[in-house]
């Protein structure tokens, strides 16, 4: 089983969000990271997908965009992105996926053989270029989120699992500074976190190492609309 991520797809099956407005490289950009799926993946893989999946607004919308992914192989496992007004309640986006393949994060975890995958969307952290006083409040809820994910991971836990966290926003800033989410990562012995939200010229780099952790930065403009393969 191989693990691979790509976040920030911004699909727009029923929506007028053409994306190349953003620049001529995402013209045509979800058949760009269709075709390296069906390169990379096989069935048994598992592929995180780190939030801003669909620009819909309301279930139908988002749900819409979710199914077109539906023949593409893999176990699919999403996170809630800042633009994805669409997920709205968990359960309704659950009973609304289109098969067995789609597993839908929120405080919570999945397993797959020895490998666990926790999940929540974050939040803009200390440190981070955007973060303002305004933050606090959500930042240290989306934090006590993860709290809640962590417990989850306690129930499931084997000593030989990997554990890998799925979220939306960067956990910590560029310069690495420690957040509420890296020290829980530490705390919780966390293998790897990959996450998105970034995109065109910010800068952060795409793989780095803090306490042992492995962070990765999949937002698809920035993989060239390639997926990742997580070590």
């Amino acid at each position: 089983m191989k693990i691979f991520a790509v976040s920030d797809l911004h699909l727009s099956g029923t929506a007028s969000k053409p994306m190349d407005v953003f620049g001529s490289e995402w013209t045509g950009h979800f058949d760009k990271i269709k075709a390296d799926w069906l390169e990379k993946v096989r069935e048994e893989d598992v592929v995180l997908l780190g939030g801003d999946t669909s620009w819909g607004m309301k279930p139908e919308e988002g749900l819409f965009d979710v199914a077109a992914l539906a023949g593409l192989p893999g176990r699919k496992v999403f996170v809630r992105g800042n633009h994805d007004f669409w997920w709205n309640g968990i359960s309704r986006v659950r009973a609304g996926a289109p098969d067995g393949t789609f597993y839908f994060l929120q405080n919570d975890c999945v397993k797959f053989g020895n490998l666990i995958v926790a999940g929540s969307r974050g939040w803009t952290s200390p440190g981070s270029s955007d973060f303002t006083e305004h933050d606090m409040a959500l930042y240290l809820r989306e934090a006590e989120r993860f709290r809640l994910a962590f417990h989850e991971v306690a129930k499931l836990r084997q000593a030989e699992d990997r554990l890998l966290v799925l979220m939306h926003y960067p956990p910590m800033g560029v310069k690495q500074d420690a957040t509420l989410f890296t020290r829980l990562f530490e705390e919780n012995g966390v293998n790897a976190v990959v996450f998105g939200h970034l995109h065109g010229a910010a800068y952060y780099p795409l793989r780095s190492e803090k306490n042992g952790v492995r962070y990765y930065l999949t937002s698809c403009d920035k993989t060239k609309f390639s997926l990742t393969e997580i070590g």
